[in-house]
C-alpha cells in the first residue's frame, strides 16, 4: 500500500502533520487583528503638498458611471468608472493596518511549534522512505 502522495511516507504523520499546521494556521490567524482608517476624507495618494481623497475619486467615478449609462460603447466612461474603481479598492487595501493582539509567550511558542512542527510533519510524510537506510 501506498502511503501519502504516493510515497512510501506514512499516513499518520500525514494527517497528524496536516492537523498540527491547520491548527496553528487557525491560532496564528487568529491573533492577529486588522483594523482600518479609511474615510472619505483621508488622503490616499500624495504629490507634494497636494493630496487625493478617497472622495475625490468617487467624481470620476460618478462621471465614468454617468457615462456608461449615456452611451455603453463609451470607452473613456469605462475607462473612467473602472480606473477610479480600482483607485478606491487600492486605497481601501492600503489603508489596513495587521497588529497582533496581547498574548503570552507560551502562547506565541505553541502557535509557532504546531505551525513549523506540523509543516515538517506533513512535508516528511511526502518524502520517500529509504528502506535500505532507515533514519
Amino acid at each position: 500500500m501506498r502511503g501519502a502522495g504516493g510515497t512510501s511516507g506514512g499516513i499518520g504523520q500525514f494527517f497528524i502533520g496536516f492537523i498540527m499546521l491547520s491548527g496553528g494556521l487557525y491560532l496564528l490567524l487568529n491573533a492577529i487583528t486588522v483594523t482600518s482608517h479609511f474615510g472619505l476624507g483621508l488622503r490616499l495618494y500624495g504629490f507634494g503638498r497636494y493630496g487625493i481623497t478617497s472622495g475625490m475619486i468617487l467624481i470620476p467615478f460618478m462621471i465614468g458611471t454617468g457615462m456608461v449609462f449615456y452611451n455603453s460603447k463609451n470607452f473613456i466612461g469605462w475607462l473612467l468608472a473602472s480606473g477610479s474603481l480600482v483607485a478606491l479598492i487600492f486605497g481601501v487595501i492600503s489603508s489596513l493596518q495587521f497588529t497582533f493582539r496581547h498574548m503570552s509567550a507560551f502562547d506565541l511558542i505553541t502557535i509557532l511549534v504546531l505551525t513549523v512542527g506540523g509543516l515538517g510533519l506533513f512535508l516528511r510524510s511526502l518524502k520517500t522512505i529509504d528502506e535500505t537506510f532507515p533514519d
